[in-house]
């Protein structure tokens, strides 16, 4: 992924799930189309449960150090440039 919309949500009492369910409700909205891909800080995957609940988002999230704490940065990846491993990875 070249381009992404980043996304800001620090609020404690909303689960990261929905948090991601807000960002790709409004990434769909500004453009249209929806995104399979965001980088968040590994951080924020602390939790089993909610690691479990996020694959039914459609979005693959990767765990980046370099993208802050409670940013999200989501996109559509660039099959040419970026296609999935054949792990999963």
């Amino acid at each position: 992924m070249n381009m992404g919309m980043l996304w800001y949500d620090s609020n404690p009492q909303t689960d990261l799930p929905s948090k991601l369910s807000r960002a790709v409700s409004y990434y769909v909205e500004k453009y249209g189309k929806k995104p399979n891909l965001c980088f968040i800080h590994p951080s924020m995957l602390t939790d089993e449960k909610t690691r479990q609940l996020l694959p039914s988002l459609g979005v693959e999230l990767k765990p980046n150090r370099l993208v802050l704490p409670h940013h999200f940065w989501i996109g559509v990846r660039d099959a040419v440039l970026n296609p999935p491993r054949e792990d999963g990875q």
